[in-house]
């Protein structure tokens, strides 16, 4: 071993014992009669001191260490002077007697430290420099300790933890798919799984009751701060349950993974459904973190030639504890908020309750005291209040609303990320209908069994019908998903039937797992967390890629290793593939 301790154990219980440490030069500094540098490994920083006195050749050779530089040093540890508590060895220090430089270094494009001069485009790059800085690699301990925690809980409760194909069949359904040539079968092609589904369904058919996978899957989608091209899942799947078992196995994996990695205490989790989510949040994913439900004032504010009210379908608003103080300007700037493309609103109505008791009124041309007084009660408003408004076609109003809410919430900082706030939502419809292809799809994936009860209305009003789908929803993110599956041939084929697929076509696709369902299917369902949003949420970012060790740059490109990229001519030829390829 090059290393008889790391760079982050050492203390005074170590006082004048010889060791050797090794690790790459974080800072040099040079006082004349002394050097001092300070070694960094994974583990912590110790700092290394060179004596022109005692050892002048050494010191000199110290001289010359730049950053980066991967060196090994032997010496004594003694307690330091000026100790620095900040550090957990920063009550010794290291007078080296010997002295190896293991590789050199060219001056790194950007620092490597906590708060780095490098952009996000150079340090994905340079990735595995930025790996070495603390933050970047604590965000890939959080990750490992989250991955233990999940196997060691999934393993005490009875799950085992099967891997499944990497190459499998394209699917029409869900997101695009990545699709891989085949040279052993001209003309075919493997997909990239954008999950395991089927196969943990088959697992199910299989008798091994209780599955699980962390695992990697694709999807060829647009990306965004909580998307990548490939992301990992835990995956999993129970047979012989009711949606109540999924619910109560996985919040206790959701409970576990809180208190042992973030030392937090979660109570019994909430359940709300997609209906309540919609009518009071405007979302079916809510952040549930502060209150400001919607208050519903369509009935109370017609009847007083207000064009705007009178024209909508939903007249509907927040109340905003404590910002009737809020200025033209912050009241213009939210109106602007509200008209951005990305939120649809046409304007913003505004009622302050001002804290002598009088109510002030962005339409008070139209509306009297009295009438501002009822909305005050609708609203449960009270003194110091500011009761903000919309209006307009019902799903795109409540869709603006719910942007509002969340930016109130921002502002009011009442969407820390220190505070968690998980709950599940259920109930989802099972089907939603597109307008363009005229056609069913399913809000899910195919294989969601309907709510038993609701089952005669899919030939009658399939849209009405419910899912046997929950989401697993924290602070506003959906963090995991799933759904009692359909485990009967013959209603598995009726909703092939009912999201526009023949029977050729459902066959073609599907037929392993119809014929599956024929040698004795259990019940069964499972649910899918999304690894990486779990790994951010919990270490209190926005971003995904910071919990990924080599992400892609939001052009979907591996910018360190230039990917993806053409290829030869001569791979395209053995593959029967038929493209020109320019040169750039």
């Amino acid at each position: 071993m090059l290393r008889s301790h790391t760079c982050g154990e050492l203390n005074l219980t170590h006082n004048g014992q010889i060791v050797t440490l090794s690790g790459w030069v974080q800072r040099s500094r040079d006082l004349g009669g002394m050097t001092f540098v300070d070694l960094r490994d994974r583990y912590g920083i110790t700092q290394l001191v060179f004596n022109m006195e005692t050892n002048a050749p050494l010191c000199e050779e110290a001289r010359k260490l730049g950053r980066e530089y991967v060196i090994s040093a032997t010496g004594t540890v003694t307690e330091r002077s000026n100790k620095n508590l900040k550090m957990p060895t920063g009550e010794i220090e290291i007078f080296v007697e010997k002295l190896e430089i293991l590789n050199v270094s060219k001056i790194p494009p950007f620092t490597i430290e906590d708060n780095t001069d490098g952009g996000d485009e150079l340090r994905m790059k340079y990735r595995y420099l930025d790996l070495r800085r603390n933050t970047v690699r604590d965000n890939l301990m959080l990750r490992h300790h989250m991955g233990i925690e999940t196997r060691n809980y999934m393993n005490e409760i009875g799950f085992i933890e099967v891997e499944t194909p990497v190459l499998i069949k394209s699917t029409p359904e869900g997101a695009r798919d990545f699709v891989v040539p085949s040279r052993m079968n001209e003309g075919q092609f493997y997909a990239l799984p954008q999950s395991p589904q089927t196969f943990k369904q088959l697992l199910m058919v299989a008798g091994l009751d209780k599955y699980f996978q962390i695992v990697k899957c694709f999807r060829d989608e647009d990306l965004r701060a909580d998307r990548q091209p490939e992301f990992t899942q835990i995956d999993c799947e129970m047979s012989f349950v009711t949606q109540d078992d999924i619910l109560n196995t996985f919040e206790g994996l959701t409970r576990h993974l809180f208190k042992t990695v973030k030392s937090v205490d979660i109570n019994k989790l909430p359940r709300m459904t997609f209906a309540d989510a919609m009518k009071n949040y405007g979302n079916d994913k809510p952040d549930i973190r502060f209150e400001m439900t919607f208050v519903e004032l369509t009935d109370l504010v017609k009847g007083h030639d207000f064009k705007v009210f009178e024209d909508a379908e939903l007249v509907a608003g927040i109340n905003a504890n404590g910002c009737a103080g809020y200025t033209r300007k912050q009241l213009d700037a939210l109106t602007d908020f509200v008209k951005r493309p990305q939120v649809g609103a046409g304007g913003l109505i505004y009622v302050r309750f001002n804290e002598d008791g009088s109510l002030k009124s962005s339409v008070d041309k139209f509306y009297t005291e009295d009438d501002l007084k009822k909305w005050a009660a609708a609203f449960n408003a009270k003194p110091g209040d500011l009761m903000l408004i919309l209006a307009g076609v019902a799903g795109k109003t409540r869709k603006a609303l719910s942007e509002l809410r969340l930016e109130m919430g921002n502002q009011l900082g009442l969407r820390n990320s220190e505070v968690f706030a998980p709950l599940w939502v259920v109930d989802f419809p099972l089907l939603e209908w597109d307008e363009d292809t005229q056609r069913y799809y399913a809000m899910h994936h195919p294989f969601t069994s309907p709510k038993p009860e609701d089952i005669p209305m899919l030939d009658t009003d399939p849209g009405k019908v419910r899912a046997n789908a929950y989401d697993l929803v924290i602070n506003g993110v959906e963090i995991g998903g799933g759904s009692i599956r359909i485990h009967n041939r013959d209603l598995q084929k009726r909703m092939f039937t009912i999201l526009g697929f023949t029977d050729e076509d459902a066959q073609a696709q599907f037929g392993f797992l119809m014929n599956a369902f024929e040698f004795g299917a259990p019940p069964h369902g499972g649910i899918a967390f999304g690894f990486d949003r779990m790994c951010s949420l919990f270490g209190g970012s926005d971003s995904i890629r910071d919990y990924i060790a080599f992400p892609k740059n939001n052009s979907g490109r591996d910018v360190m290793i230039d990917s993806p990229s053409p290829i030869k001519q001569e791979q395209l030829d053995e593959l029967k593939l038929k493209l020109n390829l320019t040169e750039k």
